[in-house]
């Protein structure tokens, strides 16, 4: 599909993007692999008895490779003589199955010593070698359900000689699991709006994605200025309701603080005018306003005052501004304001961009998408992913010049983002990996071939054209909304916010949306990452 082009992030439209940068810590890793804490430790003991556990785990495992290669496997069969033919051939078969997978264990352990080891060859960290040593845990375990298997005859019951199986769950790292975000401790203001004062959203920077979080910005100039928000219109901005749910707002905070443009158009329809216009950007233009935009608002029959810039800011090199600074600038006791533009404002940025948000509420978060995208998403879910995927947002479209001007780029050749998938997909132990895209086929294509993991194809999966043989999208179907391009871009973020580990592209706010989403609800994995998060593109092209 080629949803994710109609999201976000085109700020070359008005500005240039790369004086802007997003850094984000990367997720820690976290392991349960019952181990001594070492760090109290000098670091030669910790590497000595690093080594020590290490040793002592691959002799465990080769003294099995040795054990299983050596003896002769048809003497198993002794155990069984009085049982039918055919288990001799299944027992052959499991035999034959057995020694493939040990020669494929010693090899892979062979691989763990050298790079443990070699002095030119080491794992880069401690989490990486006890995922190699999990690994091959793992697969012995699985070599002795092989050698177990035959002698389950239909429903009979299993023989009573039984090596036992090891609660791998024990050892497991939960090296993926959910971030606690400790929303108990959030900072939160309370909105209390004034029956007779409103706050008119502007937002005209880049698209969907981009107007969302300027949207989520105005929600806390409202509550700050205790102001009824009024949504943009359809006829100047996107059809909100369309993708989030505009209800669920006022629910979550049990009072009605946002309102549609039709509906402030009514309470208002005497006296249809904007009494204080305030821009928090200055720079490059007043507002950020051309005259096509506002000649737009002209055309709904709002009559204005002139713009008005409260300081001098630039939206190039946005200043840090405080809960202190908004008040001063932006009290006014007029009825209806609006204020231009503020998706780039930098004004107590941690408050506001925690998780849940800055405003006191009773859900989960309050911009989320519409109940029908919900309900789509989830059904296309069980229908083609199952519950444990990894989503993985491929933005490719306008990404090469616009990374390209990045330092460090961010455009990585397939063959590494292929690489920076696998190790993701290792981590994770996700069968199959959800690709929202907007690149070509040419690079999907290739991209398929390159995601293999032990000789086995992870699927990338892309939501497939409609088919009226499929019913997972039979809900916006039926509601007139099947192929509107904001409606499949709120889809794919819903999908993506909904996976257990999710990978983002860099500088994109398509993924800025989903990272935010998937803190709010509690879904956000120790694992999620931008793609080769930490890496320079292995090639990059010069400029024009």
């Amino acid at each position: 599909m080629d949803s994710s082009s109609d999201e976000e992030d085109d700020r070359h439209n008005l500005i240039n993007q790369n004086e802007r940068t997003n850094p984000r810590t990367s997720p820690s890793t976290a392991a349960t692999f019952h181990l001594q804490d070492f760090t109290s430790r000098s670091p030669r003991f910790n590497f000595n008895l690093q080594k020590r556990y290490i040793l002592a785990i691959l002799a465990l495992i080769l003294l099995l490779v040795l054990f299983f290669t050596v003896t002769d496997f048809h003497s198993a069969t002794n155990l069984s003589s009085f049982r039918f033919d055919s288990l001799t051939d299944r027992m052959k078969e499991s035999e034959l199955r057995a020694i493939y997978l040990l020669r494929e264990q010693q090899l892979n352990l062979l691989t763990v010593w050298n790079r443990t080891f070699q002095s030119n060859a080491s794992y880069s960290n401690l989490e990486d070698l006890k995922s190699a040593m999990f690994k091959q845990i793992s697969m012995n375990r699985e070599i002795q359900q092989v050698l177990l298997n035959p002698h389950k005859l239909g429903n009979s019951v299993e023989p009573e000689f039984d090596f036992g199986n090891p609660d791998l769950s024990d050892l497991s790292y939960d090296r993926c699991r959910t971030v606690d975000q400790n929303l108990t401790q959030r900072r939160t203001i309370e909105w209390n709006p004034k029956n007779n004062k409103f706050l008119l959203a502007i937002c005209v920077s880049g698209q969907m994605s981009n107007h969302l979080i300027c949207l989520e910005k105005h929600m806390f100039f409202a509550a700050v200025l205790n102001r009824i928000l009024v949504i943009p219109s359809s006829k100047v901005d996107y059809q909100y309701d369309r993708v989030i749910d505009i209800d669920h707002i006022n629910k979550c905070l049990g009072r009605k603080v946002v309102i549609s443009f039709e509906e402030f158009s009514k309470i208002k329809k005497d006296h249809l005018h904007i009494d204080k216009f305030l821009c928090y950007f200055s720079l490059p233009q007043p507002c950020y306003l051309d005259d096509e935009r506002v000649k737009k608002l002209s055309s709904l029959g709002l009559s204005m005052s002139k713009p008005q810039s409260v300081w001098e800011e630039d939206i190039r090199k946005p200043k840090v501004k405080t809960l202190q600074d908004l008040l001063a600038k932006f009290t006014y006791d007029d009825d209806v304001m609006a204020i231009g533009d503020v998706f780039y404002a930098e004004v107590e940025h941690e408050w506001v961009m925690q998780p849940g948000g800055p405003i006191a509420h009773k859900c989960k978060t309050l911009i989320e998408p519409s109940r029908l995208i919900l309900l789509t998403a989830q059904r296309f879910i069980q229908t083609f992913l199952g519950r444990n995927f990894i989503a993985l947002h491929f933005r490719r479209h306008g990404f090469l010049k616009f990374c390209n001007a990045k330092k460090p780029s961010c455009f990585y050749p397939i063959p590494q983002a292929a690489d920076c998938i696998l190790r993701v997909v290792e981590r994770a132990d996700a069968p199959v990996i959800y690709l929202s895209t907007d690149a070509a086929e040419t690079e999907t294509g290739l991209l398929q071939s390159l995601v293999v993991l032990d000789g086995r194809p992870v699927p990338l999966v892309i939501r497939p054209p409609r088919n009226s043989a499929e019913k997972w999208d039979a809900l916006l179907y039926r509601h007139g909304i099947e192929g509107d391009s904001q409606v499949e871009a709120m889809l794919d973020k819903t999908i993506c916010a909904m996976s257990s580990v999710f990978i983002g592209a860099p500088g994109s706010t398509f993924t800025e949306d989903i990272l935010r989403l998937r803190k709010d609800w509690g879904s956000a994995s120790l694992c999620d990452e931008y793609l080769c998060q930490g890496e320079e593109p292995n090639v990059i092209a010069e400029n024009e």
